[in-house]
C-alpha cells in the first residue's frame, strides 16, 4: 500500500482541537466547522503527496489533518515513491509550472507515469475523498480510476506562467479530477475546466510552536546562542533551499544593504526537502557564500535547527526577507509575529501583505535593499507594519478559515 504518514505526536498538540483557536478567529467560524465536520462524519479522506518533511504542502497536512481527526472526519495521510530519478522529473514539472522551460522527453514521460502508475495499484484503501496535491502524483487518479471516491488536484504553485510542454503534458491527468483547487485565480492552467476550480489560500497555524507567542528577551537570547549579535540589526530570510526561493538573490540585496548600513547581519534559514533534488547543490552554493562573510549564517533542519528556532529568528529579526515564492507563507508568518516583510511581488505575495503597507512589494532586488535600508531607520514604521501585518493574517490566513474552506469543498463533492 502506499506510505501512510502517522500524525499521532500533532493530535496532542494545542492547535489539534479547534476550540482553541476561538479566541483567535470568533465564534462563527469555529461553529460553522463543526457544522461541516459533523455532516462528514463517516467520509474517509485521503490526501496524497511526496513527502512528509521538508516542503510547505507537508507542514500544511502535519498541522491540517490533526484538527480533521479531532472533530471526528476520517482522514489519512498516502505518500508516493518513486526512484530518485522520479523526483529529478517531478521536481523540473514543479520548476516548469512556476514558469521555466523543461524539454520533456519520452523517456521522462515514462518514467513519470511509471511511477504513478506503480502507485494506483498500492492504493488499496477505499476513500470517500482523494485529495492530490501537486504534479508528483498528478496522474494517480487516470491509473486508479474513479473508485467511487470524488478526487481531488490541490496545486501549491504559482503556475501562471507554466511551461507549455509540461502544462500540456499533464492537463489531461489533472482534467480527470472533479475539482481543481489553486491558490488564486491568475494560477488556473489555461485549458481546464474553470466550473471545477476553487481558489483556496494555504494558512498558518498560530497556535504551532513555530508561531506560538514567545517574550522577546527569550527570542533574543536563543538568537545570541546561535553566534548572531543581537545588538546589530538582522535581516532573516526562510525558505527552503531552492533556486525559485532566491536565496542568492537575499545575499546579493544584503550585501546592497551593508553598503548602506556596514553593521547589518543577514541569517538564511531553511529545511531540506526529501522530494527536492536541487536544494543540495543551492545549499552548496549559499554555504560557500556564507564561507567568506562572517556576518551572514546559515542554519538548516540537517544542525537541528526546527519550529522554535524559525519562530525565535522571525521574532528578533528587524526585518524579514522573501524575494520570490508560489505563496509564501514566511511571509503571513513573519506578520504574525509583527515583523515587517520586504517581499517580492510575486505569486501570493501580494495578498498577504497589509494594503497599507504595499510599498514594501519590490519588482528587484535593489528595490528590495532599498526599502530595506529604509525600514531599518524606521522603527516606529516597523512597529506600524507589524501590528498592520499582524492583524491582516489574523483575518484572512490563519488555519481555521483553511479547514472550513476545505470542508465546505469536501460536502460539496459528496
Amino acid at each position: 500500500m502506499l506510505q501512510k504518514v502517522s500524525i499521532g505526536r500533532h493530535c496532542y498538540a494545542p492547535s489539534a482541537n479547534v476550540e482553541n483557536h476561538r479566541a483567535l478567529v470568533g465564534d462563527h467560524l469555529v461553529d460553522e466547522i463543526a457544522t461541516l465536520a459533523r455532516d462528514l462524519k463517516g467520509v474517509r479522506i485521503a490526501h496524497v503527496n511526496s513527502t512528509a518533511f521538508g516542503g510547505g504542502v507537508a507542514e500544511l497536512l502535519a498541522r491540517h489533518l490533526p484538527v480533521l481527526q479531532a472533530l471526528g472526519v476520517t482522514a489519512e495521510w498516502r505518500l508516493i515513491h518513486g526512484e530518485p530519478e522520479f523526483f529529478t522529473v517531478t521536481k523540473a514539472f514543479h520548476n516548469a509550472l512556476q514558469g521555466a522551460h523543461y524539454d520533456l522527453g519520452e523517456r521522462e514521460r515514462n518514467l513519470y507515469l511509471e511511477a504513478n502508475r506503480q502507485a494506483a495499484q498500492l492504493l488499496e484503501h477505499e476513500y470517500d475523498v482523494i485529495v492530490v496535491h501537486d504534479p508528483q502524483p498528478a496522474a494517480l487518479r487516470h491509473f486508479a480510476g474513479a473508485r467511487g471516491a470524488k478526487w481531488i488536484w490541490r496545486c501549491h504553485i504559482d503556475s501562471s506562467a507554466a511551461d507549455a510542454t509540461v502544462r500540456e503534458f499533464l492537463a489531461p491527468f489533472i482534467a480527470e479530477h472533479d475539482a481543481l483547487v489553486f491558490t488564486m485565480a491568475e494560477f488556473l492552467l489555461p485549458g481546464l475546466d474553470g466550473g471545477r476550480a476553487v481558489f483556496i489560500a494555504p494558512a498558518i497555524d498560530p497556535l504551532a510552536t513555530k508561531n506560538m507567542d514567545l517574550p522577546l528577551d527569550v527570542c533574543r537570547r536563543a538568537i545570541a546562542d546561535s553566534g548572531v549579535d543581537v545588538n546589530r540589526p538582522l535581516l532573516v530570510q526562510v525558505s527552503r533551499f531552492d533556486p525559485w526561493k532566491d536565496p542568492l538573490g537575499a545575499i546579493h540585496a544584503y550585501r546592497l544593504v551593508k553598503q548602506e548600513v556596514a553593521d547589518v547581519q543577514l541569517a538564511l534559514i531553511g529545511a531540506m526537502a526529501g522530494d527536492d533534488p536541487e536544494g543540495w547543490a543551492m545549499l552548496e552554493r549559499v554555504e560557500e557564500e556564507a564561507a567568506q562573510d562572517p556576518d551572514l549564517f546559515v542554519f538548516t533542519n540537517l544542525a537541528g535547527v526546527g519550529s522554535m528556532e524559525v519562530n525565535v529568528f522571525q521574532r528578533g529579526a528587524d526585518v524579514v526577507k522573501s524575494l520570490r515564492e508560489g505563496f509564501g507563507l514566511v511571509v503571513s508568518e513573519a506578520l504574525w509575529k509583527e515583523t515587517p516583510v520586504v517581499a517580492g511581488r510575486a505569486g501570493g505575495i501580494p495578498m498577504q501583505f497589509p494594503p497599507e503597507f504595499d510599498r514594501y512589494l519590490v519588482d528587484s532586488v535593489e528595490a528590495c535593499a532599498a526599502e530595506v535600508v529604509y525600514l531599518l531607520g524606521r522603527r516606529g514604521e516597523r512597529g506600524d507594519f507589524g501590528r498592520a501585518g499582524r492583524e491582516h493574517v489574523r483575518r484572512r490566513f490563519l488555519l481555521p478559515r483553511l479547514i472550513r474552506d476545505e470542508l465546505a469543498l469536501i460536502r460539496r463533492l459528496v
